[in-house]
């Protein structure tokens, strides 16, 4: 099931920035709550499409009535097709491969990261145990994003989790 989100946050009149539109691919109900919730608290003015898995992804990727997203979020593991198959489609696309692509995984494996580095990913997150750190996590992507750190990622900015992220912006 494919379920899209409306996510205003700026107040009506003000200068609200172009909502940021993100497709979710994340079989867990729970997660993607999860992540809609702690954008909100990150303040990150978006349109969520939520997929359940990267077939569904593909799927929605290429509906040619649908705009492409600004950026995608993978889980690496999910059914029917898995995160880094449907990353591996998505970069060898030429009419998508621009799209910047953020791994989720619960996993640190150095392998896995690796692995998804040389598939073109943008950037790899292991999953924080907290909300506030989903938040904080979000914030940080959306952070080297806008400022266009991922554009080349290097090896040593491309992993992300809660332990190499401050607590203190």
């Amino acid at each position: 099931m494919i379920s899209s989100e409306n996510h205003h946050l700026a107040p009506e009149g003000s200068n609200e920035k172009e909502p940021v539109k993100i497709i979710l691919a994340e079989d867990d109900k729970d997660d993607q709550e999860l992540f809609i919730d702690a954008l909100d608290e990150a303040q990150v003015p978006s349109e969520v499409t939520t997929v359940e898995n990267g077939q569904e992804l593909l799927d929605t990727l290429r509906d040619q009535s649908e705009p492409n997203p600004d950026i995608i979020f993978i889980d690496v593991n999910m059914p029917v097709k898995g995160g880094k198959k449907a990353l591996e489609e998505i970069k060898s696309d030429k009419e998508l491969r621009d799209i910047p692509a953020v791994m989720l995984s619960t996993w640190s494996h150095p392998a896995d990261i690796e692995d998804s580095f040389d598939k073109g990913a943008d950037l790899y997150v292991q999953k924080p145990n907290s909300f506030t750190g989903f938040v904080l996590l979000l914030k940080k992507v959306f952070l080297l994003h806008w400022t266009k750190a991922l554009l080349r990622p290097v090896v040593s900015l491309f992993f992300v989790s809660e332990k190499n992220i401050s607590h203190k912006d």
